[in-house]
């Protein structure tokens, strides 16, 4: 087998620049501490859990009182415990959906959790219990309220913000706040003071990264679980902007369902010929967003996503440069269904067992001229289920295009994966014996740095 060796970043660079003015402009761009920090927990999951879990809706109807919220059971700590058996580090609360119930003890409004039968502070409770199990935990609020009266007015700004001064504020450390784009159509016109929340947000939680309608982690487009084949992290900077995110969001209860059938993997916004078209850039990867069941609050009943159907879509994302935000909502006794709980932890089992038998680890670092083509011996033949690659993101995304080969015991070469991007993580599957391997670097945007490839059987 030709393997083309002498086509790599050291020569042709797959006739591209390798290290001009714009190459340097690209991998100026550089994630920030908190980004850093992110990248190396990049499988979470979502709990919607609130009003929509007692009336059996999924946005709301805005005619909701206290006494609808007929739930007066939960179990936070079951809660986590699915969160540690699925390998996920985190979880992020719908502490306020669009309906405007608040599950925590809030001063800014009567509609909430504490006027209920239930009568107990849903956010403390799981993040006490996060805490204990060394779990991050995170809020989501929705800019849109429903139920406010002062909705639309300039008084809501300040309303909101109050609200998440107390969630940034009295519940411990936040790893993650979720600001929703999503407004139905009927919704009075109004601008969100959208630089306001996040000066809030630096200022109490400077450590959480903002995400969706924010300036930290980039929605990925659809709710279905997919990714671009190329997910880059760096770029143009406009899509951090919440108003282009709002754009894009679901503004019906039809749409939102729409959002689970799409697929956003032909659009391109991190290649050169889109960088180039745009003076400013951002550090802003991919958070892949997708619910365990049909919807998104728990509507007691449906197919649940297998533990196969899940490995696949962490494989496709965490394996893709990207984050993974998995939804799994609480039942109506306060619970994660018994089958949603056996699903994540064969999940759970199934991703320690991508790394849990190491081949060979290396760690190659920054490249040299001299390191157009990499090889990797593993002594004898071995049987190799994934490879695990990591660019040294600290110094920007780089790598472009690749290879992989494999080599068995008699010499023989076989094709056994050919990439774009790989930036924090890319998972290759592979399935077959090995005795070598070698990974050319096709393209790259200036030298490339490879924190490690991992062969694991």
């Amino acid at each position: 087998m030709n393997i083309f060796e002498e086509n790599n970043w050291t020569t042709t660079n797959n006739h591209f620049p390798l290290n001009d003015s714009e190459v340097q402009r690209y991998i100026s761009v550089l994630p920030d501490s908190r980004q850093l920090i992110h990248s190396s927990k990049p499988f979470y999951l979502f709990m919607h859990f609130g009003m929509n879990t007692a009336t059996g809706r999924e946005w709301g109807a805005a005619t909701e009182t206290v006494e609808d919220f007929t739930i007066t059971n939960i179990d936070p700590k079951q809660w986590v415990h699915a969160a540690a058996a699925s390998g996920a580090t985190g979880i992020i609360l719908t502490c306020k959906h669009h309906d405007g119930f608040c599950l925590w003890d809030t001063k800014t409004t009567d509609f909430n959790v504490m006027n209920t039968a239930l009568g107990i502070d849903v956010v403390k409770a799981l993040s006490d219990e996060c805490r204990k199990r060394n779990i991050d935990f995170g809020v989501y609020l929705s800019p849109w309220d429903m139920h406010e009266p002062c909705y639309a007015t300039p008084q809501y700004n300040d309303f909101f913000c109050n609200q998440l001064t107390e969630l940034l504020t009295n519940y411990g450390n936040v790893f993650e706040v979720w600001f929703d784009g999503a407004k139905g159509k009927e919704a009075k016109a109004f601008a969100y003071d959208w630089e306001r929340y996040y000066q809030i947000v630096r200022e109490l939680q400077p450590d959480a990264c903002i995400s969706i309608c924010g300036p930290d982690l980039r929605w990925v487009g659809n709710e279905a679980g997919k990714c671009r084949h190329s997910e880059f992290s760096v770029v143009p900077e406009y899509l951090t902007k919440a108003e282009t995110v709002q754009k894009y969001s679901q503004h019906t209860r039809e749409q939102a369902e729409l959002l689970q059938k799409i697929t956003s993997k032909d659009e391109d916004l991190g290649s050169r010929s889109v960088l180039e078209k745009h003076p400013a850039l951002k550090w802003y990867p991919a958070e892949v967003d997708v619910s365990i069941r049909k919807g998104w609050f728990h509507p007691g009943g449906g197919e649940v996503k297998s533990a196969e159907q899940l490995f696949d879509i962490y494989l496709k994302s965490v394996g893709n440069n990207c984050a993974l935000l998995l939804n799994v909502p609480p039942n109506k006794d306060g619970l994660i269904d018994d089958e949603d709980f056996q699903n994540l932890a064969m999940l759970g089992a199934r991703i320690l067992s991508v790394t849990s038998h190491p081949v060979a680890v290396f760690s190659p670092g920054r490249l040299t001229e001299k390191d157009g083509v990499l090889r990797f011996d593993f002594s004898s033949d071995k049987q190799i289920s994934y490879c695990v690659i990591a660019e040294d993101i600290s110094a920007g995304q780089r790598v472009e295009k690749f290879d992989l080969y494999l080599i068995d015991a008699n010499g023989d070469y076989s094709f056994a994966f050919g990439g774009t991007v790989i930036g924090s993580g890319k998972i290759i599957s592979v399935n077959q014996k090995a005795k070598q391997a070698i990974l050319i670097i096709r393209q790259s945007r200036s030298i490339p740095c490879i924190k490690s490839i991992g062969f694991f059987e």
